[in-house]
């Protein structure tokens, strides 16, 4: 499969979809700023990690893919979940390569400028999500 964008597919949501997960991703921010406000911002920044519309925008991936294929007269679970993993194993690239942009940012900013560290931060980000990508693809 190769990376890109597809715009077309955003038509395929209902607004009562995005709502509800932007909703989530919402919730999942505060909970994550009230666990911040209690235990500090490195426990907080934990929770904030978390991929709040991640598990939403999976399933709609899902089950949109289901009914393209029902629409066609097919049986569409296995393409629907083979679709949801590529999705899901390009999350966890995003993640490790997000990962890797604050290990960055944490290792570099007591020394250097912002100005220096955020470009280098993002190469390094840009650089982890991709290596992840091509070595799943090699794998």
């Amino acid at each position: 499969m190769r990376i890109g964008i597809n715009v077309a597919k955003l038509r395929e949501g209902t607004p009562a979809e995005y709502i509800g997960r932007f909703l989530f991703g919402g919730l999942v921010t505060v909970v994550a700023s009230l666990i911040a406000g209690r235990y500090g911002p490195i426990i907080g920044g934990l929770f904030l990690a978390f991929p709040g519309i991640f598990a939403p925008g999976l399933s709609m991936t899902e089950k949109h893919a289901i009914e393209r294929k029902a629409q066609g007269g097919a049986d569409g679970i296995l393409f629907a979940r083979a679709e949801a993993s590529v999705e899901a194993a390009g999350a966890s690239a995003g993640a490790l390569g997000l990962a890797a942009f604050g290990l960055t940012l944490w290792k570099a900013l007591p020394t250097h400028p912002l100005t220096l560290v955020l470009p280098l931060a993002g190469a390094a980000w840009l650089a982890t999500s991709l290596l992840c990508w091509w070595l799943r693809k090699k794998i």
